[in-house]
């Protein structure tokens, strides 16, 4: 691999586990406001939370575009696949933190599960122990999160 791979892959890493700061500091924080503040922090957690894995399907309609480039007949499930993890947030964040948050917890796991499979089929295996790190601690403080509620 190129230095400049190299270097590529250092800073998305880098970018990727800073991604993890607000899924932690929020969950902190719940455990150190006044109840009366916890609507707000919950939100955000929850709204993150659905952002980030809006984005972990929106990987899978870059995935499918490529095919569609690479191959000219790509396979649907990528594009298929990527709207259901933004289906399934949005429900997440209309619900009471107690069950929103952790059902967040349980979507970015089934993404990871998904994952496992998509990448090695997409050549990305690579980032797999970078993803599984993420999800078990972004799934962790949802679920630490909801616990404070």
């Amino acid at each position: 691999m190129s230095t400049h791979a190299d270097q590529t892959r250092k800073h998305v890493k880098l970018l990727a586990y800073a991604g993890l700061i607000p899924f932690v500091g929020m969950a902190i924080l719940m455990w150190l406001i006044d109840a009366d503040l916890h609507p707000f922090v919950t939100l955000a957690l929850a709204g993150y939370g659905a952002a980030i894995v809006s984005f972990l399907g929106g990987i899978h309609w870059g995935i499918g575009f490529r095919n569609v480039a690479r191959m000219h007949n790509a396979p649907l499930f990528n594009f298929g696949w990527g709207v259901v993890p933004s289906l399934l947030a949005w429900i997440a964040i209309t619900m009471p933190a107690y069950a929103g948050l952790p059902l967040l917890a349980f979507i970015l796991t089934l993404c990871y599960m998904v994952d496992r499979k998509a990448y090695v089929e997409a050549g990305l295996q690579d980032w797999l122990p970078m993803r599984l790190h993420l999800t078990v601690v972004a799934a962790m403080s949802c679920l630490i999160g909801a616990a404070a509620t």
